[in-house]
């Protein structure tokens, strides 16, 4: 089934650096509100997976029909099915920066995107809110959605309790966990998210920096042989020791670097 989705969907190009962040939550916890100020300010691309779900459902298909029948009864949508619609939407997007909201929402669903994207998040955002704030939100949203009747809501509490609270133990122990108090207002939590977008935006320009030097054989030339000294510094070590004019000075300094020294 893996091959048969990465055939139909496509793949991403072979190097690329692809940044998945998973935004996990509650329902009612905040997350598609975190998630549209995250992608204001970084530049991510959001895909809620239950966004693209509900969009499927509304397809008069076998498979739309089954995903709307399924949500309806406050039940889970096949895992396979989910990261298909996941990797069609990111491939789409013509973006490298996805935050992945309300997923994964059990240990299949990592399973499977493991198994068939593959990429690491790197780290999983856990939006942590108390079952009554949740309920309280759901029922004043009124959004007019198919579950968000009480027996429907409170059915899908029990399943993230169940289902999703294991995964979220299970980056925590993996140290990829990033919990914030959902129970603040929205521009409240945002400040705490984009403490953590911050730092994760510093890493990658390090690790950017850092390519780049590596990549740069002059850099790593006189980096080893100079101590990390500039390259006037080097030019003048040279002079120094073989007592030679600029113009042999500067021809040394190409002949070594063009052969990769």
């Amino acid at each position: 089934m893996a091959d048969a989705i990465k055939t139909e969907a496509g793949s991403f190009p072979p190097g690329k650096k692809i940044t998945v962040v998973f935004v996990i939550g509650g329902p009612g916890s905040g997350k598609g509100t975190q998630c549209s100020k995250i992608v204001k300010h970084f530049g991510f691309t959001h895909l809620s997976a239950g966004d693209l779900l509900r969009e499927e459902a509304k397809y008069d298909t076998e498979q739309g029909t089954m995903i709307k029948n399924l949500m309806h009864e406050g039940k889970l949508v096949p895992s396979e099915l989910i990261v298909k619609l996941l990797l069609k939407a990111m491939l789409q997007s013509g973006n490298d920066k996805f935050l992945v909201d309300g997923f994964p929402r059990n240990e299949e669903n990592r399973q499977a995107y493991d198994n068939i994207i593959g990429i690491e998040p790197e780290f999983v955002l856990f939006i942590d809110c108390s079952k009554e704030e949740m309920e309280r939100r759901i029922l004043n949203r009124n959004q007019g959605r198919d579950d968000d009747n009480i027996d429907t809501i409170r059915r899908r509490f029990q399943v993230f309790q169940e289902s999703t609270l294991p995964v979220v133990q299970y980056y925590e122990k993996r140290g990829k966990l990033r919990r914030v108090d959902g129970a603040k207002s929205a521009d409240e939590v945002f400040e705490d998210v984009k403490a953590i977008f911050v730092q994760l935006n510093t890493q990658v320009n390090q690790g950017s920096s850092v390519s780049r030097a590596q990549s740069n054989p002059l850099k790593r030339f006189v980096d080893l042989f100079c101590g990390g000294d500039k390259l006037t510094t080097y030019v003048q070590k040279i002079q120094k020791t073989l007592a030679v004019a600029d113009e042999v000075c500067v021809c040394v300094c190409v002949y070594l670097v063009c052969n990769n020294l």
